[in-house]
């Protein structure tokens, strides 16, 4: 697969649709429908990190974002409560951008004690839960039905997330392009951000393998 280069408009044409969201129920709402282009919508990611809420959302906007997928294993901040699940969920609502919950699927931190080897989250071990598997599925879903997603963590910068490590790994190997959105706002491959994170160098077994940075058990 070549590398993939994101915009984050599109020329659009608009019209009234109804369909079947992707994360529940039936609606009618305004949906924009991209001119045939070979440019299809990626899975974003994202990390509020030193953000505010109001530049988060600025970023969002930018990026044409239709649904944000919290994939924080406990969707609360001590720190930054306004991160915080339903605080989030309804700043996001009043700016036409819908909350979604998936950190019991996509989570970093598992409730599963199989997934951790000395403490660390193994992240290999992950992939093969079948939740972690019913989640992917839902984002196979989404990019198929090419709906505009960001999935958000508490990270800024994406290496240090297993959004990359993980959700992003398993995403590229299955030709499914993922643009991470960095601290900086700059739009990332998978690619380069693993380049970040090894440095250039590559696994003694020919692929790299994650795990979490910190202890938690």
């Amino acid at each position: 697969m070549g590398e993939y280069t994101a915009k984050p408009c599109h020329q659009r044409r608009d019209r009234w649709n109804r369909i079947r969201l992707l994360f529940g129920g039936t609606v009618w709402y305004y949906v924009s429908i991209m001119e045939k282009s070979p440019t299809r919508i990626p899975i974003y990611t994202i990390g509020y990190g030193n953000r505010s809420i109001a530049e988060l959302i600025e970023v969002l906007h930018q990026h044409e974002i239709a649904y944000l997928i919290d994939v924080r294993s406990a969707p609360y901040s001590r720190y930054k409560p306004e991160f915080s699940k339903a605080p989030l969920a309804n700043e996001l609502e009043e700016h036409n951008i819908r909350y979604v919950f998936m950190g019991d699927t996509l989570g970093g931190r598992p409730d599963d004690e199989t997934c951790y080897v000395n403490g660390k989250v193994d992240y290999e071990k992950v992939k093969t839960t079948e939740f972690y598997q019913r989640g992917i599925e839902r984002l196979h879903t989404a990019f198929t039905q090419q709906q505009s997603v960001v999935l958000m963590c508490s990270e800024g910068k994406p290496e240090d997330c297993h959004r990359c490590k993980l959700i992003g790994a398993t995403l590229t190997t299955e030709n499914i392009p993922v643009i991470h959105i960095d601290e900086n706002g700059e739009q990332m491959t998978q690619e380069q951000i693993v380049e970040r994170l090894t440095g250039g160098q590559l696994s003694m077994f020919g692929e790299d393998t994650f795990h979490s940075r910190k202890k938690y058990s």
